[in-house]
């Protein structure tokens, strides 16, 4: 991945907020694409934003190169979730990097329903990411206190982007003919914490975990059993597994996007659209009113 080309790439906000000094705007690291949204938003015309996890590819399994570590060394701020990519977690912690770790201000308490560990996907609760973006605007802040006010601000205004959304999800799932979430692994655990759903995944919180075939019988009588006519697979992994139990059950499938990255960042979508396709799906595929 040639890093320092997605730097050059990085797309701006349309603020005008001028730069921080004559040196140009900060050089602002995210690690996957939910922090990059983020950063792009709070930063405004203050910084530039790299991510180091390219569209298309999957952040659970990113590995660095050398040219990669250097920039995350070189970075003014690197945007992270430990745990979630270890890679960057290495590289964090093997180098001068100043980073923001966005497991405290996200949030992160839920755990897997098969002890799978800690749930890394606190974005798919707006009001979590929100709150991390309160935390970059702060940290940029302190590196940058000329646009302390500015940062500030432009949190402020994703909030109130953030928090439409979530009343858009709070409304638009209240009354459905079924809350039972299916999906092909457990990436969506906040959001159904969020609005009363129940999620019941395939397998657990790795998307790379390959069901038995006793995991495959299990889910296909739940969805008989229980009424639900759509099993939910995602983007940037196979949907095999989902089209494997509606096969069985006789349900559909459809998309969910678990928002970790963009297949391709050169379009119109970003964080708010690609969520309010998600609502969109969710709305037909649990028969919402």
């Amino acid at each position: 991945m040639l890093l320092a080309a997605a730097l050059g790439a990085a797309t701006l906000t349309g603020c005008s907020d001028p730069p921080p000094s004559a040196d140009g705007p900060l050089r602002v690291l995210a690690s996957f694409y939910p922090l990059k949204f983020v950063a792009e938003r709070v930063g405004g015309g203050r910084v530039t934003v790299g991510n180091l996890t390219p569209p298309g590819a999957e952040p659970h399994d990113l590995e660095l190169a050398p040219q990669d570590v250097a920039a995350v060394s070189d970075a003014a701020l690197v945007l992270s979730l430990s745990g979630f990519q270890p890679a960057v977690d290495d590289a964090i912690a093997n180098t001068s990097a100043t980073a923001l770790d966005a497991a405290e201000s996200g949030r992160l308490d839920l755990t897997s329903g098969d002890g799978g560990g800690v749930d890394p996907h606190f974005w798919l609760d707006p009001r979590r990411l929100a709150d991390v973006a309160d935390a970059v605007a702060a940290r940029l802040g302190v590196l940058d206190p000329a646009g302390a006010t500015a940062y500030a601000a432009n949190a402020a205004d994703l909030r109130d982007d953030l928090e439409a959304l979530d009343e858009e999800f709070a409304t638009g799932l209240a009354t459905c003919a079924s809350r039972q979430l299916v999906t092909s692994h457990e990436a969506f655990g906040y959001l159904a914490q969020s609005y009363d759903l129940r999620q019941v995944g395939v397998v657990g919180l790795g998307p790379e975990a390959e069901p038995t075939a006793a995991d495959l019988a299990r889910i296909a009588t739940f969805v008989a059993d229980e009424g639900v006519t759509t099993v939910f697979s995602e983007t940037l992994v196979s949907p095999a597994v989902a089209e494997t139990v509606a096969r069985e059950s006789g349900a559909t499938t459809a998309v969910l996007d678990p928002v970790e990255g963009l297949v391709d960042d050169t379009g119109n979508d970003d964080y708010l659209t690609v969520m309010r396709a998600n609502l969109a799906s969710l709305r037909t595929g649990l028969g919402c009113q």
